[in-house]
């Protein structure tokens, strides 16, 4: 009889692989174009991705143990496979803003301040509504998201997500044996 992988050990493969995949869409839309990197189109279609192969590596290891998972397992299986994605991610984000293109940063906090702008405007909120110390600040709290420290204390605050997301991810990949109940 084969010996079952413990969630740690069976998530290690495919945090790795998300992780990469995340990276590669990230560094091919970045060479296509920059901006889109801040684009809510991208955003979503990450999350889609993302969540579509936690759950197909999920189902894959629930199969290994004979098709049947309780939330536990399910939960420390997302939870430490978004975990070790996300490190992936925040090195390569790191590379990617801090040595491959340090100017990025600066370019991507115009981006969105401008967007945010054009939204406001969209809105009906007049050009000037804003005065130029509001959008500076809005600027220089976007752009600090990109600083190394920034991009430290998001990965910080993503572990509480990456909890959340696991909870809802632990609930969707748990499967009772019914054969077990009486």
């Amino acid at each position: 009889m084969e010996e079952q992988q413990s969630p740690l050990k069976a998530a290690i493969q495919p945090g790795l692989t998300i992780g990469l995949v995340s990276l590669a869409i990230t560094f091919i839309v970045y060479f296509i174009d920059s901006s889109m990197l801040i684009s809510g189109w991208f955003g979503l279609i990450a999350i889609v991705i993302f969540f579509t192969l936690i759950i197909y590596f999920g189902r894959q290891y629930r199969s290994e143990l004979g098709g049947f998972m309780d939330f536990g397992t399910a939960f420390q299986f997302s939870f430490i496979a978004i975990v070790i994605s996300g490190l992936v991610g925040l090195v390569g984000q790191i590379l990617l803003y801090q040595v491959i293109d340090p100017t990025l940063g600066q370019v991507l906090a115009d981006q969105s301040v401008e967007n945010t702008l054009a939204m406001m405007e969209r809105f009906g909120a007049p050009a000037d509504s804003m005065g130029a110390e509001q959008i500076e600040e809005m600027r220089q709290a976007t752009l600090d998201g990109f600083t190394l420290g920034g991009q430290l204390k998001a990965f910080g605050i993503a572990l509480v997500v990456y909890a959340i997301i696991a909870l809802i991810l632990g609930a969707i990949l748990k499967k009772k044996d019914k054969s077990l109940e009486y």
